[in-house]
């Protein structure tokens, strides 16, 4: 499920127009020989899309795109609707649905940016009947829709793509019994499998035993077939016409199929980290896999009799890399989960699939008997984790923020009334990345704690903070606790004073003031007020305070008073929505107070859109700009009043 955010292809990128999409439909092939090469051309679109933006899914959107291209040019009819439950293949469909004149050309150019194609499907995009979230979803969704569908009296099939890592999601199981028992034969699945997630084989995360008799003992018409041959997927369609049950194909594919180097099937071991699963490629990589793609399109059509591909290019300045002294918070927390590993014999780490990403590799290879893989099951990891809790051990649990606060709640909170301690960690927090989306954007997580008996939930500042903050929670906190971590290397323009040690509900003044109180917490919120302030302080001449509050769901209230004395207004900055973030818990504080002293909670009032860092901040009204203007009108507001 991971979802590196990179730095966009510099160089010559390539990209076949429209008009060779039309010729290469409209000449005189066979179907199979069509559909091959339209599934190559958006293969090249697909790596450009991913090249230009710096960020997406190459292997899964190759894997899948033989299938996509034969469906969409040779299969659906009329009111037939596919999507896809797993999500990370966006680029490629994106790159056929444009190839067949279904969405815009221009959006070739705009994956991942504001207005553009988000990272994963949504509705907002024409020809995305679904949106994804959390895997397993797929299939569920797929039956709503033939339900809705005969009560309308509507025909058509459902064509619903999943992963093989997502078939650990209990959802997806739960969604087998039902859609058999009511006959309903509109649904056909299509198992991408290519035998990897995320980063690693799915054999070597939690082995899916014998998939077809598995899918039959649900009561599902069950076929297999290699993926890539697509007179072998045709006919495996076609065998499926007239069964009055659920179908399910199950397509052997391989991963980042169509460069030779991107497959699967050329990594040294199977132990080895699969590359391409998400972010893009370097430049000399993305020029070796646009080249093969190109060669082997040229030498179909010649093959055919037909011209070559005229395609088009665009050339990429370089992009700055992030400064040296940007703070990396995920390589801060693997430094700081060692160090208290060595410490204490009775801690041990569980992740769901996100091994890269959570930054568990060193600690997997230092203690590997106390790394536990749960693979793609959040609520069977977080139970599992409250069965070694009650045993004695301290578990560390991480998955990204969106999945493990939400998926699992319930199992947190069953573990919380248990009286255990454990220390849940989700990386990727906050709006920012936003190229993957709304699904990915952790924006709801503290308000889905924040209640949790005996929960306390922290947001690190800087490298620094993540090495105390951690140790609080292993060593002090009074029971379970949460982490949030951004992902992304982030510059800050303060520092922690030298002597700073992290206290229960209290925060540290980064720049002094009188006037006015902005408190925010993580490098990304932190970053924005300080800058904001700078700009407020200019234009009005008022004295503005900043404070970093790590604890986002309690606030001392002794420590509170002394922030207050000649502060003529409080504004929290939330990187979350602002129902349940933490500006509501300063909120109740300051009430409990009778400070008197006006109070704002500025963050998300929306769900987030998909684009880059500083288009998505801009749009949700959390870069310095426009704090400074939100803040600057609160004044105005108040002072009329």
């Amino acid at each position: 499920m991971g979802d590196l955010a990179g730095q966009a292809v510099e160089g010559t990128l390539y990209y076949a127009p429209y008009a060779e999409f039309e010729r290469v439909k409209d000449a005189n092939f066979a179907a199979k020989d069509r559909a091959a090469i339209f599934a190559d051309m958006c293969r090249l679109n697909a790596l450009y899309m991913i090249a230009r933006a710096g960020s997406g899914h190459i292997g899964s959107s190759f894997s899948s795109m033989d299938i996509i291209s034969w469906l969409l040019l040779e299969e659906m009819k009329g009111p037939d609707v596919y999507f896809s439950s797993k999500g990370h293949d966006a680029p490629g469909y994106y790159a056929a649905l444009i190839g067949t004149g279904q969405l815009d050309f221009d959006l070739v150019h705009k994956l991942r940016q504001i207005d553009g194609l988000p990272g994963h499907p949504d509705v907002g995009t024409l020809g995305m009947v679904t949106n994804t979230g959390s895997l397993g979803m797929g299939i569920s969704k797929a039956k709503g829709m033939v339900l809705a569908n005969r009560l309308a009296s509507r025909v058509g099939r459902v064509f619903v793509m999943t992963g093989d890592g997502e078939l650990q999601e209990g959802q997806l199981w739960e969604s087998l019994v039902s859609a058999a028992n009511m006959g309903l034969h509109e649904i056909v699945v299509i198992v991408d499998h290519n035998k990897l997630q995320s980063d690693t084989f799915v054999k070597n995360v939690s082995d899916l035993g014998d998939l077809e008799a598995k899918f039959r003992a649900f009561g599902w018409r069950v076929e297999r077939c290699d993926g890539h041959d697509l007179n072998a997927f045709a006919a495996a369609l076609a065998s499926l016409e007239g069964d009055s049950r659920p179908k399910i194909v199950i397509a052997d594919t391989v991963k980042g199929k169509g460069v030779s180097f991107m497959e699967h099937t050329s990594l040294d071991s199977d132990v080895a980290m699969y590359r391409f699963h998400s972010g893009a490629p370097d430049s000399s990589m993305y020029r070796a896999a646009a080249q093969e793609i190109m060669t082997r399109l040229n030498e179909r059509l010649s093959a055919t009799g037909k011209a070559d591909l005229e395609l088009e290019t665009i050339d990429r300045p370089r992009s700055p890399a992030p400064p040296a002294t940007a703070q990396r918070l995920i390589g801060a927390y693997t430094k700081a989960l060692l160090n208290q590993a060595e410490k204490r014999s009775d801690l041990v780490a569980l992740d769901a699939d996100l091994i890269l990403d959570t930054g568990l590799i060193p600690f997997r290879e230092k203690y590997p008997n106390r790394f536990f893989e749960c693979g793609i099951a959040e609520q069977d990891m977080v139970s599992m984790a409250g069965g070694m809790a009650l045993n004695g051990l301290l578990p560390i649990v991480h998955s990204f923020a969106c999945f493990l606060s939400a998926r699992p709640n319930e199992q947190i909170y069953n573990n919380a009334t248990e009286h255990t301690k454990i220390v849940y960690v989700g990386s990727l927090a906050g709006v920012v990345p936003g190229g993957p989306g709304h699904s990915h954007q952790a924006v709801r997580d503290i308000s889905a704690l924040a209640a949790v008996p005996k929960m306390t939930i922290v947001e690190p500042s800087c490298e620094a903070e993540v090495e105390s903050l951690l140790q609080w929670c292993v060593d002090e906190a009074p029971g379970s606790s949460y982490m949030r971590l951004i992902s992304l290397p982030w510059e800050i323009p303060y520092t922690l004073p030298v002597d700073y040690k992290p206290k229960y509900g209290q925060g540290v003044v980064l720049a002094p003031g009188t006037d006015i109180a902005i408190i925010a917490y993580g490098p990304v919120m932190l970053t924005s007020a300080f800058q904001a302030a700078q700009v407020v302080a200019g234009k009005t001449g008022l004295s503005v305070k900043v404070v970093n509050l790590p604890w986002l769901n309690v606030v001392d209230k002794d420590w509170l008073k002394t922030i207050l004395p000649g502060c003529k207004h409080v504004f929290s900055i939330d990187n979350h929505y602002v129902i349940g973030g933490q500006g509501d818990a300063i909120g109740r504080t300051l009430a409990a107070l009778g400070a008197g002293i006006p109070h704002t909670c500025i963050g998300l009032e929306e769900v987030p859109p998909s684009g880059t860092n500083p288009q998505v901040l801009a749009r949700v009204g959390l870069d310095a700009a426009s704090l400074a203007i939100t803040i600057s009108n609160a004044l105005r507001s108040s002072k009329q009043a």
